[in-house]
């Protein structure tokens, strides 16, 4: 280690020199505490010394405004080929081998395995190695501007190190989502857990939309369902994203979601259950044998449920205890959980929660089972006794509400691990640069569109005229319903731009009569009665995350009643099924007391039709929304469609495009 000071003879008790080319060797890395300016200039000096990195603590560069972003931008030039961190950046941490690029005091120790944490923020970088959760940590890297490297890089350098054995990411967002979906594979190929703790919960700010599926869709909707899709856990404050790690780092991924507790207090028992009821967990009744087995050891007072109070007759008895713990291990869970908080040695004898500890440790090494021990209150753990669960395979889990989400993110992981999907393939729209540069197509033109790929729209016609009008309505029969036809229409119901369920002649001639005097054409088409249910399904795009689709309750109240789920694409019938099973409205789809059945077999399939459209024209489609498409007994028809396209671009609409 070399310092290199201008102004002082030594720092820290190393010697200095005045400058880095009074080094008697090229660094391996170097931290660079100076000025913005002088930064770039030195990052340059080093690039052609050939150093092998840098860290870059100064601020003052982009996220300071125009000055900064240039001042940033002749760093990145000076950078060359030079891996570097930062700017504005704490720097880096090696646990493994105790190499330190970092500005401030830190709590992180030597350790010969554990997890990475990468994060934006070096202040929450430092808080992280602060916990005292015995959650081993072997690197921690911050990356302030990602001005050269970034969330993506670092991600890629843990997974090359063997001693890590789970990645923890705090990030804002992501600079490279199609290079973040690979480096996801290859971490589920290598068996190691991301978790993720995002911030930012912003609207997308790149969309340009007329629709409603901007309102509905949002960057964090997008992520989430970017990691749920990857088999990447998702957690919401800094104290799951430590427990989460903590259980990725001793078991890894879960096989699912069944639970099984254990505690000498019903308060503990019914609290636990209460803390699922929102969460994607569940505590599974015990089977008939189960329960003969677990009566064996306990007495006629215990009500054998899960989650279990086991009552305090056995407290202390090591034996007892241990058997009972081993009976309920014979059951078929994914993870045990003993929930036990523990006193302060200094003021309680601590040896009864010591020694029913060990009795629930030797059970779950017996039985090779994943165990958990969990302190319904978060300090209620103390470090040796952390310590002493973690090196025997056990994970100390702090908070029942954190373990729990903890819980939830692994078995999302292993579940989607256990039952992988094709990853999402990113489609960049060609040439979107402002609304300038989208065209948006009349209800008619979108409707000729839909049919030519083959998702039904009902009979109908544009018109011109009165008597068009009624030759049209002639044809196709009554009732029928009449639509202003204006490319710039948002909402025509209450620009007065739609009638519906016209059943007489004289009707439609008023009707289409009013509406030319504001509108040059009208659409004529006959009306649907096979109704159930109305969805919204539409394909939207976003400059980061490309098409993706959204399947929701439609009509006039879709953003008032927010019932939706969205997809990346590509999508099959399995995930369009479930993405429809999650609605609040789904009951409504399969016959609400008693009354009728949508053919869903035929919504999944007009669903996905809609979908694969992306694949043949999705470079010059920008967004297709059917709202709504009206789904009954035998069939789903698309009864109202905007598409926006790239009016610059190749024209799929065109007849001789089909």
């Amino acid at each position: 280690m070399w310092a290199v000071n201008p102004n002082r003879s030594e720092l820290a008790g190393i010697s200095c020199v005045k400058h880095v080319k009074e080094l008697p060797k090229v660094p391996d890395a170097v931290f660079l505490g100076i000025s913005a300016d002088q930064s770039v200039d030195f990052v340059g000096f080093l690039e052609a010394m050939g150093v092998g990195g840098v860290v870059c603590l100064a601020s003052g560069f982009k996220e300071v405004g125009e000055l900064g972003e240039e001042r940033q931008q002749r760093l990145v030039q000076a950078a060359g080929s030079m891996p570097v961190l930062g700017p504005n950046c704490y720097g880096y941490i090696n646990a493994l081998t105790g190499a330190v690029l970092f500005p401030d005091q830190h709590g992180l120790y030597r350790v010969n395995q554990g997890v990475a944490i990468i994060t934006a923020s070096g202040n929450l970088g430092i808080n992280f190695t602060l916990q005292q959760r015995n959650l081993p940590i072997a690197w921690l890297i911050t990356v302030g501007n990602q001005a050269v490297m970034g969330i993506e890089d670092a991600l890629e350098a843990a997974l090359e190190c063997e001693n890590i054995r789970a990645i923890g990411l705090h990030i804002e967002g992501l600079r490279d989502v199609p290079r973040f979906i690979r480096i996801a594979g290859h971490a589920r190929e290598r068996s190691i857990v991301i978790i993720v703790l995002k911030s930012g919960k912003s609207e997308i700010g790149s969309k340009i939309t007329q629709s409603h599926t901007a309102v509905l869709a949002g960057e964090s909707r997008l992520y989430s369902e970017l990691f749920q899709r990857l088999g990447v856990g998702q957690v919401d404050t800094a104290e799951e994203f430590l427990e989460a790690l903590k259980l990725a780092y001793v078991h890894g991924p879960l096989d699912g979601n069944r639970l099984v507790s254990m505690s000498c207090s019903g308060g503990e028992a019914s609290l636990l259950a209460d803390l699922v009821i929102d969460r994607n967990l569940q505590f599974p009744a015990f089977t008939p044998e189960h329960k003969l087995l677990l009566g064996e050891t306990l007495n006629s007072y215990v009500s054998l449920s899960n989650p279990l109070d086991y009552h305090t007759f056995i407290w202390g008895d090591y034996d007892r205890t241990h058997r009972m713990f081993s009976a309920m291990m014979e059951g078929d869970f994914d993870l045990f959980i003993l929930v036990i908080d523990f006193p302060d040695p200094e003021c309680c004898d601590d040896s009864d929660w010591i020694g029913t500890v060990q009795a629930y440790v030797k059970a779950c090494q017996e039985h090779q089972v994943k165990g958990v021990v969990v302190s319904s209150i978060s300090e209620n753990m103390t470090r040796e006794t952390g310590k002493y669960l973690i090196d025997n395979r056990v994970v100390p889990l702090q908070g029942m509400s954190q373990a729990l989400a903890a819980i939830e993110s692994l078995s999302q992981v292993g579940m989607r691990w256990k039952c992988p999907v094709p990853p999402p393939r990113i489609s960049f729209f060609g040439s979107l640069a402002s609304a300038e540069g989208m065209e948006s197509l009349d209800e008619h033109t979108s409707k000729q569109l839909l049919e030519k790929w083959q998702i039904s729209v009902p009979p109908g016609e544009r018109v011109h005229s009165v008597s068009d009008a009624l030759e049209t309505t002639g044809k196709i029969g009554l009732p029928v319903v009449i639509k202003a036809l204006d490319s710039n229409l948002e909402h025509k119901s209450e620009a007065g731009a739609v009638m519906i369920g016209l059943r007489k002649m004289e009707q439609v001639r008023a009707g289409v009569q009013r509406m030319l005097g504001k509108w040059q054409s009208v659409r004529v088409e006959k009306m649907v009665d096979d109704h159930v249910v109305e969805l919204m399904v539409s394909i939207s795009h976003d400059s980061q995350f490309g098409h993706f689709l959204m399947i929701g309750a439609g009509g006039t109240l879709v953003e008032m009643i927010n019932d939706n789920q969205l997809l990346m694409l590509p999508v099959d019938d399995e995930q369009i099924l479930g993405a429809l099973r999650a609605l609040k409205i789904w009951p409504l789809l399969t016959g609400y007391r008693g009354r009728r059945h949508a053919d869903v077999e035929e919504l999944v399939n007009t669903i996905k039709q809609v979908a694969g459209v992306m694949s043949k024209f999705g470079q010059n489609i920008h967004e297709i929304e059917i709202n709504p498409l009206i789904v009954g007994e035998s069939g789903a028809v698309a009864v109202d469609a905007l598409i926006r396209v790239n009016k610059n671009g190749w024209k799929p609409w065109t007849t001789e495009n089909q």
